[in-house]
């Protein structure tokens, strides 16, 4: 592609490319709820019934742990296509890789029919989850803010995060109807498998709207101009370690407090609390509605006020919720949902517009997908773990110290990060 070729490349509409970039994540979290909520429902019983039952759980939230350890690779991997070969390419691979995994979850025999092999090829199907959602975030988040106006970064990168709250209603709206319509043994045989197959009709979408995409403009430039480098994760690594390391500890409170509110609540609630799993179920789509709600919210304010101010009016949020955190959710599991999403939101909404801009176009697409993932190992793969452990030796006023001391680390980090390198936008 020489130079005229690439800045006259058709620009994509921005209905299509908000579009593809919020289907995907929603593809992409529907798929890692319907796990979530499989490792606390279902897979302790079916995949590991030789531990009691607390042992089994946490062997459950091993497998969930999983997909986080594989989420930096998938990054690297994908990245490295997404920042040589081009964006469009490498979400069609990402997606193809995590629907795929997910689909065979579904068709997967349990412990009783072939023995400890069961929650072994469950282990490797949470991998390509993993590898999959490494690439995907990512290059959902420059689809859309590589091609946003400039001023509208933030709006226009809240879009894949709106696929968290819609995958979630999704996915928990359809266990609760599978959960209310049909007996615990029928759910326990075969209707536990219905999300799972039922994933591939969201891929078979995601992947028409994204094969229609062109390249995004700013990708475009960077070809024309032969920025690209051959080894982007080597250049991250080496000439961005600050921007890295900021962009990871930056992102970790996002990640502790949604799957405190997520994974964890759901186990405790059911399990400690006396909540049914149908009526607690009922108490996190409330809580979702919320979660959307203040998405947008935060990324208006966002590009007014600033993407940092935002991140870090977020982050004092967090710390609060931290401290109220056990003697909310003892009391009142209602009003702890729902302030703890509305939190969620407001530090979901400038999360990827906050990644994006630490990057230049050349290796963005590593740097921004590496920065997230590695956050999602310290924040989430040993969250849901860390979290039941802690409630039970020393209670859950530790867990609401465990939010608040990540929301300190992400402060300093978002205090010491590197000034943005480039605006993000389409054409500016």
């Amino acid at each position: 592609m020489d130079m005229r070729d690439a800045l006259t490349t058709p620009l994509n509409s921005p209905s299509r490319v908000l579009f593809a970039s919020l289907i995907g994540t929603t593809i992409e979290f529907f798929d890692f709820y319907i796990y979530a909520t499989a490792a606390v429902l279902v897979f302790p019983k079916l995949f590991f019934p030789s531990a009691d039952q607390a042992s089994a759980m946490l062997q459950s939230f091993a497998t969930f742990a999983l997909a986080f350890i594989a989420r930096p690779i998938g990054s690297a991997l994908f990245g490295h296509f997404g920042d040589r070969v081009g964006r469009k390419a490498t979400l069609v691979a990402a997606l193809l890789t995590m629907g795929i995994s997910t689909v065979v979850i579904g068709l997967l025999p349990t412990y009783a029919h072939i023995g400890v092999i069961a929650p072994f090829l469950l282990s490797l199907c949470r991998l390509g989850q993993g590898l999959g959602l490494g690439g995907e975030w990512g290059g959902a988040v420059l689809l859309a803010t590589e091609n946003a106006p400039k001023g509208k970064q933030a709006w226009y990168g809240m879009f894949p995060q709106l696929g968290a709250p819609i995958g979630f209603f999704i996915a928990t709206g359809l266990f609760l109807w599978l959960t209310e319509n049909m007996s615990d043994s029928a759910f326990f045989v075969w209707g536990w498998r219905v999300p799972f197959i039922a994933s591939s009709v969201l891929v078979v979408v995601g992947l028409w709207m994204r094969l229609r995409l062109t390249e995004t403009p700013a990708f475009a430039r960077a070809m024309a101009q032969h920025e690209r480098v051959k080894v982007p994760i080597f250049n991250v690594l080496t000439q961005h370690t600050r921007a890295l390391i900021a962009g990871t500890f930056a992102a970790l409170a996002t990640f502790v407090i949604f799957y405190l509110m997520t994974v964890f609540a759901l186990s405790w609630a059911t399990s400690k609390l006396a909540y049914s799993r149908e009526s607690f179920l009922i108490v996190q789509m409330v809580g979702v509605v919320f979660f959307a709600i203040f998405i947008p919210l935060s990324a208006w304010l966002a590009d007014r006020r600033g993407n940092r101010f935002t991140m870090m009016l977020a982050t004092v949020l967090i710390f609060a919720f931290g401290i109220a955190y056990a003697p909310l959710f003892a009391h009142n599991g209602m009003l702890f949902m729902v302030m703890g999403m509305c939190v969620v939101g407001i530090t979901y909404g400038p999360l990827g517009a906050v990644l994006a801009q630490m990057f230049p176009t050349a290796v963005r697409y590593t740097g921004a997908s590496l920065a997230f993932n590695m956050a999602g190992i310290f924040g989430a793969s040993l969250a849901p773990y860390l979290a039941t452990w802690l409630a039970r030796t020393y209670g859950l006023d530790y867990v609401g110290y465990y939010l608040s001391a990540a929301a300190v680390l992400s402060m300093l980090a978002l205090m010491l990060r590197p000034r943005p390198v480039a605006q993000v936008d389409g054409e500016g």
